[in-house]
């Protein structure tokens, strides 16, 4: 009889499956609109609004593109019976974090931790931007 951690595994990967030719068949569609986008002409206005609408295309391809990297990189963890476990601390990720972040590779405590560091590996809380700029 499977375990009902198992079960839960299960089906998580067909949720995430289900998302990842969701995300490709959208980021096939952004990819054909921007090629659309460029190949029309008109005046300043329209240009103006293309090059707004290009970059909102651009900006949303990438979003897409790091969630299904992050899908892929859970499905091979599903393959290699990782899937679940903290890569900061190897605890056991709990289901409800799963359930709401699937792809989720880090336990809540390890990204509070990861959070709290800025993008340099510098703490926030130790960050003092009050002195003076020589």
């Amino acid at each position: 009889m499977p375990r009902p951690r198992d079960e839960f595994i299960g089906k998580m990967k067909e949720i995430l499956l289900r998302r990842r030719d969701a995300l490709r068949k959208a980021l096939a569609g952004d990819l054909s609109l921007l090629k659309e986008l460029e190949q029309t002409s008109g005046d300043v206005v329209d240009f103006a609004l293309d090059s707004v609408q290009d970059e909102l295309s651009s900006q949303l391809a990438e979003v897409e593109s790091r969630e299904l990297a992050s899908i892929d990189t859970a499905l091979e963890q599903i393959k290699a019976g990782k899937y679940g476990e903290c890569e900061g601390c190897s605890a056991t990720i709990p289901i409800a974090r799963l359930q709401a972040l699937p792809y989720a590779t880090l336990c809540i405590k390890c990204q509070r931790e990861l959070e709290e560091l800025g993008p340099d590996g510098v703490s926030w809380a130790q960050t003092d931007d009050t002195q003076a700029v020589n």
